[in-house]
């Protein structure tokens, strides 16, 4: 989006908030002090989405928070989210990615895998695929994973001979990306929409924070359908033909240069290793997983993969105040009156497909999907106003605020267009002129979509079966 239709965008945002504020349209049902922090919730999303000023997340959120405040919000309620035990899993699993791209450790996990592929185009997706579920298991930070990867898969490609523009290009590139960001989210730490989600749970009232197993449990079949068939459609819809040209040595030669495996890899995935062990093992030993990202931060520090100079440096400081901010939203509009506004809207506007799972998770999904056009702020205002009337749909419809967490996090991730797609956006500029074309993008994004839904209604049966429908 251009700077001028940017400006005009937030230009209109900013009369619907100041109308919402000054005229009080939905008195009575919500009070004054909720009309002010709608009021002031709205010109920060456009803050967010559409940067008129190019202001960093923090210092929009920082808007937020004083904005807050003068409206008479308790700080208690303002500052919740950075209070909560969430964002204290968010900043140590940020400098797990750190570490893992500082050592060199994810980039030797892609080379070792591509030099022991044989290659062909199922070969190569499959592959791309398992690079991309260990980095997950390793680091929940989707950025890290998609710098790692994009440089590395365009080597591919470029080994391979595949031309630019090509489909078969797109394909590989495409695949690599995605399966970077998808199968992490079928479990708490795989993502940071882990945390983010679970902080904004925690700052629910009526919720409570969610642990590795609830999300496991609720999340992996879904995620790891909605993957698989992510895989097998884009093949479908991209129809690679003929067979990569490649000599396999080259990825071989490719993975000696990278040396002998240094003492900071070493003790890198020793710890992250660690921590997810213990993450999966959290129902046996009841170690908090926030004080095991906080054990995970200590020891990285104390063997020197984390140096002193880079705890300023190392992690986006920007994001862990937007994030921070973003948590504390339910708390917020539990103390003015918006989540029981937002509630009797929501609650009666999904009230012709509640009676039907199929038709709630059908309906649900196509919604998400098209908002993600219109909300572009990394998705954390809509999860965070869908989380706080959970509990008012949960009273109304017997439906379990936990089935909506893989919803909210294959929507979080749509690509139809780049814009979209923070993720996506990153990936185009490490590639360069070398990356996917706009019109394949789109045609793996529809991919995208089916999959997931089609993964999700799947999984109707399962949530049943565990009582997610009551």
């Amino acid at each position: 989006m251009r700077f001028s239709a940017r400006r005009a965008a937030f230009s209109a945002t900013l009369l619907l908030a100041l109308w919402v504020g000054l005229s009080r349209a939905f008195q009575p049902e919500l009070p004054p002090q909720g009309h002010n922090v709608l009021m002031i919730l709205i010109a920060t999303i456009g803050l967010w989405i559409f940067k008129p000023l190019k202001m960093p997340f923090s210092v929009s959120s920082a808007f937020f928070l004083a904005a807050s405040l003068i409206s008479g919000v308790q700080p208690a309620a303002v500052f919740s989210g950075f209070a909560g035990g969430a964002v204290w899993s968010l900043i140590p699993a940020l400098f797990f990615g750190f570490a893992l791209a500082k050592t060199g450790l994810g980039r030797r996990i892609a080379y070792f895998g591509m030099k022991s592929v044989r290659v062909s185009y199922p070969s190569l997706l499959l592959m791309w695929t398992l690079i991309g579920l260990v980095l997950s298991i390793l680091t929940p930070s989707i950025t890290v994973r998609v710098v790692i990867v994009t440089p590395i898969a365009l080597d591919c490609v470029r080994i391979c001979g595949l031309p630019e523009r090509s489909k078969e290009r797109s394909l590989i590139l495409m695949t690599a990306w995605a399966m970077a960001i998808i199968p992490g989210i079928g479990w708490l730490s795989g993502s940071l929409t882990g945390p983010i989600i679970s902080g904004l749970f925690a700052a629910t009232p009526g919720l409570g924070p969610v642990g590795f197993s609830a999300w496991l449990s609720v999340s992996l079949l879904p995620v790891a359908l909605a993957s698989a068939l992510l895989v097998v459609a884009g093949y479908a819809v991209m129809r690679p033909s003929g067979r990569p040209a490649s000599d396999p040595r080259v990825f071989a030669d490719a993975y000696r240069q990278l040396g002998a495996v240094s003492g900071g890899e070493r003790a890198t995935g020793a710890v992250l290793v660690a921590c997810f062990a213990m993450f999966v093992t959290s129902s046996l030993h009841h170690v908090p997983d926030t004080a095991v990202c906080l054990l995970g931060f200590f020891a990285l520090a104390a063997l020197g993969v984390i140096e002193p100079g880079d705890i300023g440096r190392g992690i986006s400081w920007d994001m862990v105040v937007f994030v921070g901010t973003a948590m504390g939203f339910g708390q917020v509009f539990a103390a003015c009156g918006v989540s029981a506004w937002l509630s009797g809207g929501i609650v009666g506007a999904i009230a012709p497909i509640a009676q039907s799972p199929w038709t709630l998770v059908a309906g649900a999904m196509a919604a998400l999907f098209l908002w993600r056009f219109v909300d572009i702020a990394v998705f954390v205002p809509t999860m965070a106003i869908v989380v706080a009337v959970l509990p008012e749909i949960s009273a109304s419809y017997g439906i379990s605020p936990l089935v909506w967490i893989p919803m909210l996090s294959l929507a979080q991730n749509a690509f139809f267009m780049s814009y979209t797609n923070l993720f996506a956006s990153i990936a185009e500029n490490v590639l360069g002129e070398g990356a996917w074309t706009r019109g394949h993008l789109a045609r793996y994004g529809l991919a995208y979509f089916a999959a997931s839904l089609v993964a999700t209604l799947a999984s109707v049966p399962y949530w049943k079966s565990i009582g997610m429908f009551g």
